[in-house]
């Protein structure tokens, strides 16, 4: 038999534990499509990897990654490619990123003190939001500040002058979560339809979505328990799946 051909024969079984499942769904039911964080040139690995995990348990669903140099571009494709439950847009240009955040409708917050910046948790967070973090020795570039709506820093009362970038970015993130969680904006699904339908299955058959996706075959409808008609090649693929997963708990 050719790996992807199709046969008759289907079988309508669940094949993801339903936790799994269950806990995929509530993590699309929370994703907050207006709330970004673009990363300015920051270019340690740790860094990168720490500020996508603080996006994830935000509910962030699509980062922006800008570099300058094809060394920090690697990096940041690297650590993209670490957390597959959060997106990341990488570009050479925040310029060009800034206009498009703004066409949707952002406010852009750039992180870094000066005379103008003002306390973090005086912003509303519950209006779409881009959260601007610079590089970890210089800060945020000429181009990234002249995008700022609003300049913003964490009051400190110590004798440091500044926060490692990934701890500074988890501060401020979580305040968005707090006010947004408190407005209730957690409760609004805020994909349509079509677009959540579409990243339930992706996320819960990764490798099957895409040899699907590479078929130009649409995507099988989940019931309740993420079970879905299958075809013998189907099953093939989603044996390899589970083998490579072990049906891990996110």
């Amino acid at each position: 038999m050719k790996p992807g051909s199709l046969h008759r024969h289907t079988n309508h079984t669940p094949l993801v534990a339903p936790e799994r499942f269950r806990k995929i769904r509530e993590l699309l039911e929370k994703r907050q499509t207006d709330l970004t964080l673009v990363m300015d040139n920051v270019n340690k690995a740790h860094n990168l990897a720490a500020i996508i995990r603080s996006c994830d348990a935000v509910g962030i669903h699509q980062v922006h990654a800008i570099s300058r140099r094809s060394s920090i571009r690697t990096r940041q494709h690297t650590a993209a490619g670490a957390n597959r439950w959060v997106k990341v847009s990488l570009s050479d240009s925040i310029v060009t990123v800034g206009q498009k955040l703004r066409e949707a409708g952002m406010q852009t917050l750039v992180a870094t003190w000066r005379p103008d910046a003002i306390d973090f948790r005086s912003i509303d967070y519950t209006r779409p939001t881009a959260i601007v973090m610079g590089e970890e020795l210089t800060g945020p570039s000429p181009e990234a500040m002249n995008l700022a709506d609003h300049f913003i820093y964490i009051p400190m009362n110590g004798m440091v002058e500044s926060l490692n970038v990934s701890v500074a970015a988890a501060i401020i993130l979580f305040e968005a979560q707090r006010q947004r969680q408190t407005s209730g904006l957690y409760d609004i699904k805020h994909f349509s339809d079509t677009d959540f339908e579409r990243l339930l299955f992706e996320y819960t058959y990764p490798r099957l979505s895409a040899v699907l996706r590479d078929q130009n075959k649409p995507y099988p409808k989940l019931d309740e328990n993420g079970a879905f008609n299958t075809t013998n090649s189907i099953e093939q693929e989603l044996s390899r799946e589970q083998g490579d997963m072990g049906e891990q708990v996110l």
